[in-house]
């Protein structure tokens, strides 16, 4: 997979409403007849890096099989896609069927972009992860599909781990932070980098804490960062964080994490798979000493919560060719065609049963356990305004480490956070 489009992924944006309309015939007015869809041809927008290229081919192969039909990939940009595909659902040939971020899709469907996918639900999708599903379900309707996933996880330098005396991985909380303390009694080296802004960490703290970031107040969202729960979550990041020198006012790509692991005097960060990338290009000799293994929990059987980003797919509410479409969501979405998805970019596919496809890439291994007990931020089309430079919940992760209680951080930021959620969607 590749690094930018991780770095997308959850990157919510501000939506304009989308008028939308259409049927649900074959296109032309055409239901699919003895030569099925033949002469038709289905429009999806991927984004770039999301699916390869043997998946596409191999996809669009079946699909002409099956329906005689053809399907037209066209790949898209991360930048700029909030407002290129708001524009073109609002328009009278929107593509059918289109890649959106797990953490989108609840603002597009409020604006009624998105098809109605209970039946394709009910059809095949009893056996999705619960938790990985979540994103794709607005006000108790399925809008889209679950696709692919990732989550953080524990990067550690052998090295520094077998030069503080430990053999094992840690499986607990608790076990994790003995670990990191032992690293800063037994060697030179910084126990854990851990920037003091990694928010999507913090959210999976959250999550593992079962907390929410807001809460209903009458008939709109607000602030819910003074619950005890999230506090809770925060005295774990400042316990964990007193052991790194990283700056307590930045964020994990300020400088980038994977650059200061890759001059070897770091035992461990919490990010993402490909960060490893990152730190073999700065230093190629570190490959061999990194290894992953699964953020652990408050207790051995459960690990700790993460932050799920990711994509979903969906079906235009203005596609002319609406049927078609599920059609290619059943191949899109089955075994064969996840499986190969999973196994090739080494994301976590939507069902548990295909994670062997993960064997054999150690970070995804790492990752998998805990996209169970994942999360999102909150699935609100309010939210997209939160996560704009500046970002509250970096602002609060800050106040804290520099002293405040959790209580007067969240008093802090709450006049800000609140105003963000009230703005028009």
């Amino acid at each position: 997979m590749k690094r930018k489009l991780i770095a997308a992924i959850g990157v919510a944006g501000m939506l304009f409403s989308v008028a939308a309309c259409g049927g649900d015939d074959g296109g032309d007015g055409k239901k699919a007849g003895a030569d099925g869809y033949a002469g038709q041809t289905l429009t999806v927008w991927v984004m770039d890096g999301s699916s390869p290229d043997q998946w596409q081919k191999d996809l669009a192969a079946e699909f002409e099989k099956k329906t005689k039909a053809k399907v037209k990939f066209e790949v898209q940009q991360w930048n700029g896609i909030q407002q290129k595909l708001t524009t073109a659902l609002s328009e009278e040939n929107p593509p059918d069927v289109f890649e959106i971020g797990n953490t989108q899709t609840p603002a597009y469907a409020k604006t009624g972009g998105l098809a109605d996918l209970a039946d394709l639900k009910e059809e095949i999708g009893a056996d999705w992860t619960e938790s990985l599903n979540e994103s794709s379900v607005y006000e108790g309707k399925q809008y889209a599909a679950p696709w692919y996933f990732a989550n953080r996880v524990v990067l550690y330098n052998k090295k520094v781990w077998a030069d503080a005396g430990l053999k094992d991985t840690p499986k607990t909380r608790d076990e994790f932070y003995a670990a990191l303390k032992t690293i800063g009694e037994k060697t030179d080296a910084e126990p854990i980098y851990l920037p003091g802004q990694n928010w999507y960490h913090f959210v999976g703290l959250v999550i593992g804490e079962g907390g929410e970031l807001v809460k209903k107040d009458g008939d709109k969202y607000v602030s819910n960062l003074d619950d005890p729960k999230v506090a809770a979550a925060a005295e774990t990041y400042k316990k964990f964080q007193a052991l790194s020198k990283a700056p307590k006012d930045k964020d994990e790509a300020t400088p980038q994490q994977g650059e200061v692991f890759a001059k070897g005097n770091v035992g461990a960060f919490i990010g993402m798979g490909w960060e490893a990338g990152i730190a073999v290009e700065a230093n190629p000799a570190i490959e061999k000493q990194i290894g992953y293994f699964t953020i652990p929990g408050a207790t051995a059987g459960k690990p700790e919560g993460v932050f799920l980003g990711g994509s979903n797919l969906a079906v235009a509410a203005g596609s002319q060719k609406q049927e078609l479409a599920k059609e290619f969501l059943k191949l899109a979405l089955s075994d064969t065609f996840e499986g190969q998805l999973a196994k090739e970019n080494g994301v976590i596919p939507n069902k548990e049963s295909l994670q062997s496809n993960l064997k054999g890439n150690a970070p995804a291994e790492a990752a998998a356990p805990a996209a169970a007990v994942g999360g999102t931020t909150p699935l609100i089309a309010e939210w997209a305004a939160v996560e704009n430079d500046p970002n509250p919940i970096k602002t609060y992760l800050t106040a804290v480490l520099n002293g405040k209680s959790p209580a007067a951080a969240a008093k802090q930021v709450e006049g800000e956070f609140n105003k963000r959620l009230a703005q028009q969607q």
